[in-house]
């Protein structure tokens, strides 16, 4: 396998990297050596995942061997730890959304050449294998695994100690949670404490996101040494809005009466025990629990008496407010301690209570089944409020009350139905805390971080190293255009004026026909709302086209080239939904299937449509959330506080601008369900002419940008569309064939029955820095054939794609440069970096590899079209530090007899290679022709 050495560390990459690969690695190793925080993007199918994982453990490793087989053996015999005999080397937590997430990380672990000692964290209900315990879920579980664990009565938990003693070699190979249960089910000892004690000597841990945001998570990481641990959130899209909810709460009426109702019931459970057993167990004081009662009997009646001139409104008060609030009720920072401290003795009293009072285990555990869940609630609200005693963070709140749909119980009853909300609209809380404990780095990464300049404001952190990266797929496997109206005419606008608009409904449906019709295989169809989504899907099963004469409704017409399958609300059928729309698709009567679908929906977040499953994604409109929904409605005030507050130098963002971004950022999302590997291909089309406005071009993800193209008539999104499902349609057998080689999800691929050149021959490095004008040029899938055919047989490994190009505004310059750079040749290329007197931003350079002589002409014909500098769209590539220049050196190995007759047969190759390219370009216009009447008489049926 290759070996790159980038920035002085030795990677080991399993595949030949693309370009783009070796940039995003440099960056992750710049943020690790530098000790600062890092922002890095790079689409889906670049093989993000991979490089992260091989970039910090190939740092890491250059710090220091990984953890030995002992050192869990050490750990549980109460030996020194290992971090205690060697040197401090840092610990990687590498985190994910979801824990399907990361299997798939784990996977990628598997396939690198790297072996830390790794753990992973999970919950019980991932984990638990005790018979009765694992039926439970949430705090109930927990609380029956802490009874049963302190009664020493789980024999999984006791055989805990003596597994670990005997397997000193447990995390020196990768493995899951399903893995971590098996041994669990074949051997004895509880997966969940295995998980948790495997954790302090590792030199990787994976584990949810809530690890690591949730405090009480966070504290019991007791392994964990803060100030030399490298933190990654992956899939980090969603991580301000994590943060912020995980910092507020919501508390409704029923959660306080079913609260009131457990502290009476312990009232009477500790009144009885103390009669019984004629204890004076303190921990059982019926005065403590009827005082607790009593506190919420008080909250609840505040709470109603609350005066609510407007229900759209509520009632809003600084955060701070909460203070004065609670006050009254004589809940402050001591007696919140006393509160909380009573709310644990009572889980522990209704749990004892559960025991005893049921014959069997089993029946005693499904009573404790979501019982102290509601009081420990309570629990929780305390501890955000009085967050370790400090108030700081509530001038970063928002108190609000609001009455709710009422039950027919509380109407009956004379109740109000209110909810009291603390919502925290400063996400950087939760990460400050990171920066308190002096973490060693923070890297974000995703494939839809963009724009990036509000996420960053929004975590209140600083990261100095920023990435956004190109896709490695070629201009021709792409296709994006914004489609300003509809086949009538009608313009597409998705606005609140213009939504409820029959004409409009109508041609949008009509545009969906024609997609559906033009669209191989899988569509898929993002609404901004549930509401306009079961609008529009009613107005088209009620109505034809206006100006037709065909009677079939538009659903119909639909239907008849695209089996549909609609995205349900409830998240119990999702799972029904995505079996539907796999079986429609294999249905062979059919041309494919639709998926109607919602931004910020399932189907938009984390799911893979690669090749059939998704040719195209209609986003049919910008997704803004309801500006009269409270929360948007007080964060935007908020935010137009903090910025009228700032000085003018600092960069600030305003409710507007965080209005507008979290659309786009869930447009980006959605857009990132196709083109999902090298060799994947898809349109992505906008159909809301606000997309046509450069404002909204430049939110959308980096890689998107260069291809969009405005369409203001219909017949020519038609046209163009027709013809790139067409052309890629008969290019797909074309592209490389990989018998020798296994293709990975990451993008790359292992090359079998060549003979791989020995990693001291190859060394390729990143870029320091990237020009802020980036724009790549990868070679056609038949020119990379062709000459792959001729490497092989001169015994050359050619890289992935060496085409990427820094693109300057002046033409001219780019011509200078190409010549200069690609008359270079040798077999080793070194990286000198010098500071720069001239320079105050960073340099821009040249990426290129060993094997680099191919002609000017075949660069530019395959990628974005050069002769019009003017349409690609810069993007911007920062951290690589201020006034670094970049000289490339090269040690010519080969005589110069031997790198004329390399670079002859590139010439022969490419030479041959076009004209086999125009002879088929002149087969397909000869089609196009022939086909082009028919087009441009297309009707709406």
């Amino acid at each position: 396998m290759p070996i790159y050495k980038i920035r002085g560390i030795d990677v080991d990459f399993p595949f030949e990297a693309y370009d783009s690969q070796i940039v995003y690695m440099d960056k992750v190793i710049q943020s690790l050596q530098q000790r600062c925080n890092a922002l890095l993007e790079s689409p889906t199918g670049t093989g993000k995942t991979l490089c992260l994982l091989c970039a910090t453990l190939a740092w890491r490793k250059s710090l220091g061997s990984f953890s030995t087989g002992s050192a869990v053996a050490d750990e549980v015999l109460g030996t020194p730890p290992m971090e205690m005999q060697r040197p401090d080397l840092p610990t990687i937590i590498y985190t994910s959304r979801t824990h399907s997430q990361l299997k798939q990380v784990i996977r990628e672990l598997k396939v690198s050449n790297y072996r830390p000692r790794m753990g992973v964290l999970g919950s019980r209900e991932q984990m638990c294998i005790h018979e009765e315990v694992q039926q439970l879920s949430g705090r109930a579980q927990n609380n029956a695994c802490h009874y049963l664990c302190k009664k020493r009565a789980c024999s999984h938990h006791k055989r805990v100690s003596e597994y670990m003693k005997n397997s000193s070699q447990l995390g020196c190979e990768p493995f899951d949670i399903e893995d971590l249960v098996n041994i669990g089910r074949t051997k004895g000892p509880c997966p969940y404490y295995v998980s948790r004690e495997l954790h302090k000597v590792v030199d990787i841990l994976f584990a949810p996101y809530n690890y690591l945001i949730n405090p009480g998570n966070r504290r019991s990481l007791t392994g964990i040494q803060w100030e030399r641990t490298v933190l990654i959130f992956d899939e980090a899209h969603n991580l301000e809005s994590i943060c912020a909810d995980a910092a507020s709460f919501d508390l409704v009426s029923a959660t306080l009466t079913a609260c009131i109702t457990e502290a009476k019931e312990c009232v009477n459970l500790s009144t009885a025990k103390r009669s019984k057993e004629k204890s004076e167990d303190k921990s059982c004081n019926p005065e403590d629990f009827a005082i607790l009662r009593a506190l919420l009997l008080k909250l609840e009646k505040r709470i109603s008496e609350v005066v609510i001139e407007s229900r759209e409104l509520g009632f809003t008060r600084s955060g701070t407010y909460i203070y004065e609030f609670l006050s009254d009720l004589n809940i402050t920072n001591e007696t919140a301690k006393m509160l909380i401290g009573t709310i644990d003795d009572a889980a522990i009293l209704l749990e004892d209570d559960d025991t005893a009072s049921k014959t069997t285990e089993k029946k005693a555990l499904h009573k404790t089944k979501g019982r102290i869940s509601r009081l420990e609630s309570i629990r929780d609200i305390l501890e955000i409020i009085f967050r370790n005693g400090d108030t700081s963070h509530a001038k970063s709140y928002r108190f609000h009350v609001q009455e709710n749909q009422a039950y027919a119980t509380d109407v009956l009853k004379g109740k109000v139905s209110r909810t009291l909300s603390w919502w925290c609209f400063n996400p950087g809380i939760a990460m400050e805390e990171f920066v308190k404990s002096n973490v060693h780095s923070i890297i974000l990464t995703s494939g839809t971080l963009s724009p990036m300049d509000s996420f960053a404001l929004e975590l209140n952190i600083r990261f100095p190293v920023r990435l956004e990266n190109p896709h490695v797929i070629s201009s021709n496997q792409i296709w994006v255009g914004v489609v300003s109206s509809g086949p009538s005419g009608c313009c597409f606008n998705s606005s609140y004026r213009n939504r409820d608009s029959l004409e409009y409904k109508q041609d949008l449906g009509n545009a969906v026909v024609n997609f559906a019709r033009i669209v191989p295989d899988g569509l898929l169809v993002f609404f901004p709302s549930y509401y306009m989504m079961d609008k529009c899907i009613e107005c088209w099963k009620n109505m034809s086209h206006a100006s037709s004469t065909n009677s079939s409704t538009i659903w119909e017409r639909i239907c008849k080239h695209k089996n549909p399958v609609i995205e349900p609300k409830q998240s119990a059928l999702f799972s029904r939904a995505i079996e539907d729309f796999e079986a429609k698709l294999r249905d062979p009567s059919s041309s494919g299937a639709v998926f109607f679908a919602v931004c910020r929906g399932k189907v938009s977040e984390g799911l893979d449509f690669a090749d059939q499953s998704g040719r195209a994604v209609v986003i049919t409109g910008m997704p803004f959330a309801m500006k009269t929904d409270p929360k948007i409605r007080l964060k935007r005030e908020y935010l137009d506080q903090q910025a009228s507050s700032q000085k003018k130098e600092n960069k600030v963002l305003t409710g507007e601008e965080w209005y507008v971004q979290q659309a786009s950022r869930a447009v980006n999302q959605a857009v990132g369900r196709v083109i999902r590997h090298r060799h994947d291909y898809g349109a992505i089309i906008f159909c809301d002419e606000r997309f046509a406005q450069l404002s909204y071009q430049s939110q959308m993800s980096l890689w998107i940008r260069p291809y969009v193209k405005c369409y203001p008539k219909f017949g020519d999104v038609v046209y163009t569309l027709t013809k790139f499902f067409r052309e890629t349609g008969s290019c797909e057998s074309l592209k490389p064939k990989l018998i020798p080689s296994q293709e990975n999800a990451s993008g790359g691929k292992i090359q079998q029955g060549h003979g791989l050149v020995s990693a001291a021959n190859i060394q390729k490095l990143s870029t320091a820095s990237v020009s802020k004008e980036v724009c790549r040029n990868p070679l056609s899938s038949i020119l990379m054939a062709s000459r792959q055919k001729i490497n092989d047989q001169l015994g050359v490994i050619v890289p992935a794609n060496r085409s990427t190009l820094s693109i300057k505004r002046n033409f001219d310059s780019l011509k200078h440069s190409t010549h200069a750079l690609y008359s270079q040749k040798g077999s080793r290329i070194a990286i000198d970096k010098k500071p720069s007197c001239t320079q105050s931003h960073d340099s821009e350079v040249v990426d290129l590899t060993n094997d680099s002589s191919f002609d000017e002409r075949s660069c530019m014909e395959d990628g974005l079209p050069l002769k019009k500098p003017s349409e690609i769209v810069s993007g911007s590539i920062q951290g690589a530090g201020a006034g670094v220049s970049v000289q490339w050196k090269c040690d010519v190995t080969a005589s110069e007899h031997s790198s004329q007759q390399k670079e002859d047969n590139h010439t022969a190759s490419v030479a041959k290679c076009d004209a086999e390219t125009r002879g088929s370009a002149f087969l397909m216009q000869v089609q196009e022709k022939l086909l082009q009447q028919n087009i441009k008489n297309l009707s709406v049926s």
